[in-house]
């Protein structure tokens, strides 16, 4: 699957880590790897995920870290942000740290870091927890990205708070990402961020004030502004139809997350996240105390295949709301995300029901 065309039979060749020539027929070398149908698409890029496999990127433990990307780069996620929920700002720091050492010396997936918080409103906290959320301050916002060294690629921010504004100048100042979330924003509120600088909604519905027809909120200004929109497809955090709505507005607006906790891969069971006990029951992850969403047992190839069987798009949208989409706003559109020469040979082969048979990342094939 090409940005342009989905080649019926065809070969690519790589060259290291990077994609080297793409063509249609038999391929050129004679020891090439037969695939044997399917379809071969770019590698998922995940930008808001909190763990998997018992593992929490949140945990501050390099083990950890590395368990949880691993995991997800068995389920086609060449490329990923660790996302880190509500803490005290010391902590934040001490795993962006972690985060970092992970990101510049190790085999990962891990493009970097996403602070979900602290800058967020307690109306709309959900799973956060509240006793660590902070008024939006531009030098905590610095010292963070100081010790990430270049990680920190996002943050997300209720726009309503006061500072909150400044911060998502310094943000993108500094090459962060800003997000809207976890904000009991007016359409206003949400519309004078995005021109101050905002680009991302936050799990686009979920931990945000509703669209309503006289009130429309950052749900509408988001998506009137064009900016990118996560979608947490698992059937459970947003309706189908809404998944297909976003994409019907403009699919390169829609781009596929997980919010996938530490329970992903584990089964039903009790669970922590950001300190807070959280039940899983029949999949679903849910605060103990209060009942609210706590993030997924979400992976990537799953919301790619409920976006195509569920809610009806065509796969070529699917697959880039899931990696192409993404590159952009993370600015690795030159890099990954799509299968072109000379971009990294990242690549998941789905087989005709989309399961993932292979996963190759820089090249080479994942056990």
């Amino acid at each position: 699957m090409t940005p342009d065309e989905i080649i019926t039979e065809g070969w690519i060749a790589t060259a290291g880590a990077r994609i080297d020539a793409i063509g249609r027929g038999a391929p050129p070398a004679t020891d090439a790897q037969n695939l044997g149908g399917g379809f071969l698409v770019p590698a998922f890029i995940d930008i808001h995920c909190h763990g998997g496999a018992g593992a929490d990127f949140g945990s501050a433990d390099a083990e950890q870290v590395d368990r949880a990307a691993r995991y997800h780069r068995n389920h086609g996620t060449g490329g990923m942000l660790a996302s880190l929920v509500t803490a005290p700002i010391e902590e934040l720091c001490k795993q962006l740290a972690v985060i970092a050492d992970i990101v510049e010396s190790a085999d990962t997936p891990l493009l970097g870091a996403h602070l979900e918080g602290p800058f967020l409103s307690q109306m709309r906290c959900g799973a956060q927890n509240p006793a660590f959320l902070t008024a939006p301050d531009v030098s905590a916002f610095r010292k963070m990205v100081d010790v990430s060294r270049g990680t920190l690629k996002m943050i997300t921010i209720a726009p309503e708070l006061p500072g909150a504004g400044e911060v998502v100048e310094a943000a993108r100042a500094a090459g962060v990402v800003a997000a809207l979330g976890h904000t009991d924003a007016t359409f206003a509120q949400a519309a004078t961020a995005i021109v101050r600088g905002a680009s991302v909604a936050t799990h686009l519905f979920n931990g945000m004030r509703p669209l309503r027809h006289r009130d429309p909120g950052p749900v509408l200004a988001s998506l009137d502004s064009g900016i990118a929109c996560e979608v947490i497809n698992d059937g459970v955090h947003v309706h189908a139809a809404i998944t297909r709505m976003v994409a019907e507005r403009d699919p390169s607006q829609l781009v596929l997350v997980t919010d996938a906790i530490s329970a992903t891969g584990m089964g039903d069971g009790q669970y922590t996240l950001g300190g807070q006990p959280v039940l899983v029951e029949n999949g679903q992850a849910r605060l103990a105390s209060s009942g609210s969403l706590a993030g997924s047992t979400l992976t990537m190839d799953v919301a790619v295949r409920r976006a195509v069987v569920e809610c009806g798009l065509p796969l070529e949208v699917a697959v880039a709301a899931a990696s192409t989409n993404p590159a952009r706003v993370l600015g690795e559109s030159s890099r990954r995300g799509r299968i072109a020469a000379g971009l990294a040979a990242d690549l998941v082969h789905l087989d005709d029901e989309l399961q993932v048979k292979n996963v190759i990342c820089g090249g080479r094939r994942q056990p």
